[in-house]
């Protein structure tokens, strides 16, 4: 009869699970290491000190957890090792950093956008990577020992840390150099603490938004301004800016006027706040729109996205009301939706003044080939995987450009349906929170801090259209999304403290 298997010491199992977490989640980290370093003893004693130090902090928080927390710390810690494995899954395969802005993004994302990104690769990552710890935790049977020797374990870990971050004293340049990069790809504390950092960022932004001087409406005319929120459009797709394919062939003939922008940050929460507000500035400002609806405009904001700051105007629609609104509409599960009865709402306003936003997804990925109707499969084939590392480059290229002439039929229905009420002084403005990176770099979607973010996730479309011929767009070499909020001031003929003309698109 076999005897039964010894209990592992406590200090056993936590060198081999934070070993296990050291050399399989990090792969990342090491890889960037590499990738930074000049060669020589130095650069073998950064990775050696690497592994040393997170190996060592590692087991110091298991032994923590497990010895204090026994049946409790088994849970934790299988949760960090799961967290981790789809931490590893989309950093290898979009090449995003694990920062608090893209905390951000994660935490506010809709269960829609979520399932945009399920594949069997991401099944196989929980299940390879991990699932194996969680199931070492809870059938491997555990000798916790004595109290003394717990804490000589912790003592002389803590030795062996001190020491190695005294050997790399001269590598302190290095480290601060690369510290960003490598602190986001540390598991499982890049997402723990980033997530901490990002709840203190919001409960800050939450605080009661800081009311602006009034201002009063000085025209009388029906004017009309809609603002069209872009999600993930690049500049350099639009062939307004170049680019050699005709991604906007439906607004060629609308007369738009293109001005090149920049974006504020590289995740829409903080874009469309940077767009809502009169200045950069880490305070809550009055939005825009609340601070429109305060005076006297008639607000409008449709969404099929999310991010915005908190909004106090009666008709803030999503989605899924229109869906429900207009079950036949033919594009109901794209961002058409967000125009149908637009039309209706414009001519049955009762005020002089409207403003209305259409905060879009069109452009949003992995899934691009997701976001428009097949009649607007211009370019072909199409990446139709949400794992797009592993795509055929002109594949991803083809469905985020098919993506791109969408928008640009969206841009098209709005100025036609302005046409169509002649009687109002109407405007178009469509500007993206920020782009998106295909490949370049092996950087994908969005995310990337702002101190390190490739140009193809900051250049981005800013289009204006008008039917007031009168009225006289500034060529600008480049525009701040904090233009937006004078622009559509100054638009709309309102006399406020708050409007600077330097900031305004108009003359």
């Amino acid at each position: 009869m076999q005897m039964p298997k010894a209990p592992a010491k406590l200090s056993t199992a936590c060198l081999l699970l934070a070993t296990y977490t050291v050399i399989v989640f990090h792969i990342p980290f090491f890889q960037h290491v590499f990738q930074h370093l000049e060669g020589g003893w130095n650069a073998v004693l950064i990775i050696v000190s690497a592994f040393l130090l997170m190996l060592g902090v590692d087991f110091i928080v298991y032994l923590l957890l497990l010895y204090l927390g026994r049946i409790v710390g088994k849970c934790v810690l299988s949760f960090t090792m799961m967290g981790n494995a789809v931490m590893l899954y989309f950093v290898n395969s979009y090449g995003v950093l694990i920062t608090k802005s893209m905390m951000g993004n994660v935490l506010g994302t809709q269960y829609s956008e979520a399932s945009s990104f399920f594949s069997w690769a991401f099944v196989a990552y929980i299940l390879l990577a991990g699932v194996p710890p969680c199931i070492y935790l809870f059938v491997r049977r555990i000798d916790y020992g004595s109290l003394r020797r717990f804490l000589s374990t912790i003592g002389i870990t803590i030795l062996i840390i001190v020491a190695t971050l005294c050997a790399n004293m001269n590598n302190v340049l290095w480290i601060d150099k690369h510290s960003k990069e490598l602190g986001s790809l540390i598991a499982p504390w890049s997402y723990i603490v980033n997530t901490i950092r990002h709840y203190n960022s919001q409960r800050k932004k939450n605080e009661k938004e800081i009311l602006l001087p009034n201002g009063t409406i000085e025209t009388e005319s029906r004017d009309v301004c809609v603002l069209i929120i872009g999600e993930s459009a690049r500049r350099d797709h639009f062939h307004y800016y170049g680019y050699p394919r005709n991604t906007n062939p439906y607004t060629t003939a609308d007369s738009l006027i293109s001005l090149p922008a920049v974006a504020a940050a590289t995740n829409t929460i903080s874009a469309v706040k940077a767009m809502m507000q009169p200045q950069q500035d880490d305070k809550l400002y009055e939005i825009l729109p609340n601070y429109l609806y305060r005076l006297g405009v008639e607000v409008l904001w449709r969404t099929s996205n999310w991010g915005e700051p908190p909004t106090h105007f009666p008709n803030y629609v999503k989605k899924s009301q229109l869906q429900e609104q207009y079950p036949n509409e033919e594009q109901k599960n794209y961002d058409g939706i967000l125009l149908s009865g637009l039309e209706e709402e414009i001519r049955n306003c009762k005020k002089t003044k409207q403003f209305i936003v259409l905060h879009t997804y069109t452009n949003h990925g992995p899934s691009y080939s997701n976001n428009y109707p097949s009649a607007f499969e211009v370019f072909k084939p199409v990446c139709n995987t949400v794992e797009i590392a592993h795509a055929e480059r002109g594949e991803l290229l083809n469905a985020y450009d098919n993506s791109i002439v969408y928008t640009d039929y969206l841009i098209h229905t709005v100025i036609n349906v302005l046409r169509a009420i002649p009687e109002c002084r109407s405007c178009v403005l469509y500007m993206s929170d920020h782009g998106e990176s295909l490949g370049e770099n092996n950087l994908y979607m969005h995310g990337v801090p702002m101190v390190m973010a490739p140009k193809e996730q900051l250049e981005i479309p800013f289009l204006i259209w008008t039917n007031d011929q009168s009225i006289k767009v500034k060529q600008l070499a480049e525009v701040s999304q904090y233009s937006i909020y004078h622009s559509v001031l100054h638009f709309l003929g309102i006399n406020s403290p708050v409007l600077k003309e330097g900031m305004s698109i108009f003359e």
